[in-house]
């Protein structure tokens, strides 16, 4: 399935090379990048990995913490964000994803006004170099320190406010798939989601981020899909299954089970397949 993708946080413990080869083995287009691990390689090692597999790069995570909220100041977010769209540029992906920062007792006035100066800022490069900027809005029971956005809502308001189609959304089905809501709004939302990544949980985020197997959970991912293939969706959708539960199933059985779930909805997440319209360098 060319579509999907495997994101390197659902095998943390793996380095590149397994998680390429674990892609491979089960018919994937991608792997959705996170930073760490490319910086245990390096940029050039990394790049020659994807290269000689043929695997697409669906996205790298993560960039972001503009209100403060991990200790950094402005500035040095702003800086570290650049740098990794700069990463981005160079390894081919044309998605880095978003993560605001928690809300650090600021007033909602000064958090949307911080986060959008910060993605203008960041954008004016990002653009210009073809990576586009996807915030990702996290659920208020396990991510509140990462993204004080936490509603689809909240999320195009500072899409809508920075006007520019490069910025857009990442959107996380474990964290908002189980808002009653999303399904009525999926068709407005659509245009503005720049990746999607499939996770599932058998109940709202309570402290700890801990998703279960697909289709284990609450989200309604058939529909999801459904919905996503109707509107024309064409982006990368990636697999992003962690927590404590499938931490003991083994990182092979995961992704055995997410495939032989996902081979259900074939038709619909191999509609259009997506791929990178510019050169590595």
């Amino acid at each position: 399935m060319k579509r999907i993708s495997l994101s390197q946080l659902t095998t943390l413990r793996w380095d590149l090379n397994r998680d390429l080869d674990a892609a491979i083995e089960r018919g994937l287009g991608g792997v959705g990048l996170w930073r760490p691990k490319v910086e245990d390689i390096g940029h050039d090692e990394t790049l020659d990995l994807l290269q000689t597999t043929g695997l697409k790069p669906s996205s790298l995570s993560w960039a972001g913490g503009f209100t403060g909220s991990d200790g950094r100041r402005y500035n040095d977010a702003v800086d570290d964000a650049i740098e990794a769209v700069e990463l981005a540029y160079r390894l081919g992906v044309e998605t880095l994803v978003i993560l605001p920062g928690g809300r650090n007792n600021h007033i909602r006035r000064h958090l949307h006004k911080t986060i959008c100066q910060a993605l203008v800022e960041v954008n004016s490069i990002a653009a210009s170099w073809g990576v586009r900027l996807a915030i990702e809005p996290f659920h208020p029971g396990c991510g509140d320190e990462w993204s004080f956005l936490s509603d689809v809502r909240a999320t195009l308001d500072v899409i809508t406010s920075i006007g520019d189609e490069n910025v857009g959304l990442t959107l996380d089905t474990y964290h908002l798939g189980m808002d009653d809501d999303l399904l009525l709004d999926l068709p407005e939302i659509i245009p503005h989601v720049q990746l999607v990544q499939l996770g599932d949980g058998r109940h709202s985020p309570l402290g700890e981020m801990n998703r279960c197997l697909l289709g284990d959970g609450r989200v309604p991912i058939p529909a999801i899909l459904e919905t996503l293939a109707n509107c024309g969706y064409d982006r990368w959708i990636e697999i992003e299954v962690l927590g404590q539960d499938v931490e003991l199933l083994g990182y092979d059985t995961v992704l055995d089970r997410s495939m032989r779930y996902l081979e259900q909805f074939r038709d619909l997440v191999e509609q259009v397949s997506p791929g990178s319209t510019r050169e590595k360098s």
